[in-house]
């Protein structure tokens, strides 16, 4: 299975993994500054855009392998929510990766007695429901909740609305892995074994991943550092792109 990759710009290599039913087109407000800098690599995750389904079952280890044997060795990876969830997976299994930015990431996305920072549960079994019946509006939906509470709601969701089927639609199976994967992954004990520098990128209103679950995942990272944008919800590059833009060029500088 090859990947689709798009690879723009010249410099240090920059992988970007985008969230749960989208596409590595949908960081469009950050990419041309972006390119200016860096060789970016966008990934369409298997299953998403224009990448075939994966031909094992779909996990999170298979898919963060996936994406480890088709990117430079010792690249910067940026993964966003589901994204991120699949840089942390590769840096604590190995991956040769230089530096991870992790924006909107959740290390467990649903609520369990030790865990408030998350999702209940009975809601993304919901989507996970309502998937089968209909996925074009159950994703139409995420993306609403995806862009509750920040400050420029209608500006951001009107962003991933457009960039939801620019490049091809899912294959449902995929979808329902990637939920799989944010119901059952738990990587809060896999972030003591991160080595790379690391800057956990958030939103501050961001009701998806909330910014407790930002912090615990900064404190718990060896060599973790928490920037927060204010007024941003979970996708600051389409809220608030220069914010975005200079964290991130600071951290990689």
């Amino acid at each position: 299975m090859s990947l689709y990759i798009d690879i723009r710009g010249s410099g240090p290599d920059l992988v970007l993994l985008h969230g749960w039913g989208l596409h590595g087109g949908l960081f469009g407000p950050v990419l041309e500054p972006l390119a200016a800098r860096y060789r970016l690599h966008l990934v369409d995750l298997p299953g998403h855009g224009r990448s075939p389904m994966l031909s094992e079952e779909y996990t999170l280890e298979h898919v963060a392998q996936a994406v480890s044997r088709e990117v430079p060795a010792g690249a910067a990876w940026l993964g966003w929510s589901l994204g991120g969830r699949i840089a942390l997976a590769a840096a604590a299994n190995g991956a040769d990766i230089g530096r991870l930015i992790l924006v909107g990431t959740n290390p467990c996305f649903i609520q369990k007695p030790d865990w408030p920072h998350a999702m209940p549960g009975d809601e993304l079994a919901q989507f996970a429901a309502s998937l089968r019946d209909d996925y074009r509006s159950t994703l139409q939906r995420f993306l609403a909740v995806q862009s509750r509470g920040s400050a420029s709601a209608r500006e951001e969701l009107r962003g991933l609305r457009e960039a939801l089927f620019a490049h091809g639609e899912p294959d449902p199976r995929a979808l329902a892995g990637g939920l799989e994967i944010l119901r059952g992954a738990d990587l809060r004990p896999a972030l003591r074994r991160i080595a790379q520098p690391t800057l956990v990128l958030h939103g501050a209103r961001d009701t998806l991943a909330p910014l407790a679950a930002a912090e615990y995942t900064a404190a718990q990272l060896p060599h973790g550092h928490l920037a927060v944008i204010e007024g941003a919800g979970h996708a600051p590059f389409l809220s608030h792109p220069e914010q975005f833009l200079a964290a991130v060029e600071l951290f990689l500088a």
